[in-house]
């Protein structure tokens, strides 16, 4: 199925655009599934993999119901990990962004009042943590009135994360008459419960999984010593010669080290684990998918939070300690089509966890000769690696859209609604062409569609907005 079926999805013009420049093309099998029973205002429980395009599932259905004009927030989504919340909020914030939805992200080790700030602007929809998002809450940071739908995603990590009381917490001060919507890789007893216990009616989904190692991820496995597995991942690269690459490993100091030694070796790499501070943490996800370096060094902090296309190669330097959490690793590559790349290094002594592995994805993993390091040497030393090849998908869609600055807000008593009525006013544009407006202490940013910037700048820079002329400037979009 198309995208653009709006007869049939009921998708506007404006979600649609939006799905269209994203590269969507036609639906999953968990889109196809979801999408209308949202639409249709029902709670549904979907038991689906990583990488099935869940998000896409609920995202563009809730974006077409918001209203935009309402205050107070209509959705939140809920979500175990840092990472993940920051990927949901671009990724909602990009389907709904000709509409003019705002996202807003909640999570621990960043400062309360920056989101504090945040949340009293208009913002449709919350992306959090449990317990962030409680304690926003608990604070009266956010109004709960008019919250139309709740996500909670990767139900069954949040469960193994201990943060199940802290999700029941919120759901009990939620608006009864919401819509639910449970999302999870597995269904353990705790999460059933929870479905029990505060859904009305679901319809469950379960998705097959597509098994991506027989389609678009070449996974094998390399016998090898513990104090041997470095050498081995220097003639592995030289061999892969991957554009962009995570090597997984089960703990920060295992991180720490390896990022160490292929810093010595020249190799161009990033670092992500759970004890780093979270504007380190995001400044690293997001150079990683600029293609800024071609090695992400990660524990599985970041394994359900980087969504990257064009990832090659995964290896998983450290076994994973679960099942689930392989699943998830090689789930990085081999995405969107492309053909990716998984490799597991594994001593003897881990044979029978490997073992378990391939009996949970159902697929024998070959093992794999070491290879020789001279041939692998010449091909890499001749294999350039482009540093910032890559471009977001949220920064094509920033391409089309202006941004301007107005030196005037909520100090002078600036309102979104005066910024509004002073561009209608202007002959040509209409409320279509205005996106986000963000009315800040001393300043606002508005967003222009529609090819429209230079006019509206020109105009409102001689144009008075209560009753005094305003500095207006072309600011752009800030690399986040």
């Amino acid at each position: 199925m198309d995208y653009e079926d709006n007869e049939k999805y009921g998708i506007s013009k404006e979600i649609a655009k939006a799905l269209k420049d994203l590269g969507y093309e036609t639906l999953t099998a968990v889109q196809e599934a979801v999408i209308p029973l949202v639409l249709a205002k029902k709670d549904i429980i979907v038991k689906s993999q990583t990488g099935s395009g869940k998000t896409a599932a609920f995202a563009i259905p809730v974006c077409e119901k918001i209203e935009i004009e309402q205050k107070n927030p209509q959705v939140l989504v809920l979500t175990p990990t840092r990472e993940l919340a920051v990927q949901l909020k671009q990724d909602i914030s990009n389907i709904g962004r000709f509409k003019g939805i705002r996202c807003a992200a909640v999570f621990g080790r960043q400062p309360m009042e920056i989101q504090r700030r945040e949340l009293r602007q208009r913002v449709h929809v919350i992306v959090g943590t449990p317990g962030r998002t409680l304690d926003h809450i608990d604070r009266q940071n956010v109004s709960l009135e008019e919250m139309q739908y709740l996500v909670i995603d990767e139900a069954d990590k949040m469960l193994d994360m201990g943060f199940i009381e802290q999700v029941e917490a919120i759901i009990k001060v939620l608006p009864a008459n919401r819509i639910t919507m449970l999302f999870s890789a597995t269904m353990p007893e705790g999460i059933q419960e929870i479905c029990k216990q505060y859904m009305q009616d679901p319809v469950k989904i379960e998705i097959e999984s597509e098994n991506p190692s027989l389609e678009t991820i070449r996974q094998v496995y390399y016998e090898v010593e513990e104090n041997e597995k470095f050498d081995l991942i220097t003639k592995i690269i030289y061999t892969e010669r991957p554009d962009s690459c995570i090597l997984f490993c089960n703990t920060r100091d295992k991180v720490e080290y390896v990022f160490e030694k292929m810093g010595r070796k020249g190799y161009s790499c990033g670092i992500l684990h759970g004890g780093m501070e979270q504007k380190e943490r995001l400044h690293f996800m997001q150079d990683f998918k600029r293609g800024k370096f071609q090695f992400l060094i990660a524990t599985d902090v970041a394994a359900r939070g980087i969504h990257v296309d064009d990832i090659s190669l995964v290896v998983n330097y450290d076994i994973p300690v679960d099942n689930e959490s392989y699943v998830h690793r090689i789930g990085r590559t081999g995405r969107a089509g492309h053909v990716g790349a998984a490799i597991l290094l594994a001593t003897r002594d881990e044979y029978k966890t490997l073992h378990e592995i391939e009996e949970y994805v159902h697929y024998k993993i070959p093992k794999q000769e070491a290879p020789t390091v001279e041939a692998g040497k010449m091909i890499f030393d001749q294999h350039e690696f482009d540093p910032a090849s890559k471009i977001d998908k949220s920064e094509l869609l920033n391409r089309q859209i202006t941004r301007i600055r107005i030196n005037a807000g909520k100090k002078t008593k600036m309102r979104p609604g005066d910024i509004l009525g002073a561009v209608t006013a202007i002959p040509g544009i209409a409320g279509g062409d205005i996106g986000i407006i963000d009315v800040q202490n001393t300043c606002s940013y508005v967003e222009i569609l529609g090819g429209k910037g230079d006019i509206i700048i020109e105009t409102l820079g001689r144009t008075k907005i209560k009753g005094k002329i305003h500095k207006i400037k072309d600011v752009g979009f800030p690399n986040k």
